[in-house]
């Protein structure tokens, strides 16, 4: 499982979109969204470099 920090994210909707463009990238995905911390953890087959992509492409930054 990844971890992402995603300093950016502030609400549910955020959440959704996060998840939405992780699962675009791959359906099976597992997102699991902490909006306290602002961290993303994903269970994916696809890389990680291809997940924070994802998200980037979304409109939310990425760190870490």
């Amino acid at each position: 499982m990844s971890v992402f920090r995603v300093p950016d994210m502030h609400c549910d909707g955020c959440v959704r979109s996060v998840t939405g463009a992780v699962r675009d990238l791959d359906e099976k995905a597992t997102v699991q969204a902490d909006l306290q911390t602002r961290q993303v953890r994903v269970e994916t087959t696809a890389s990680d470099e291809a997940v924070a992509a994802a998200i980037r492409e979304a409109g939310f930054t990425v760190e870490g």
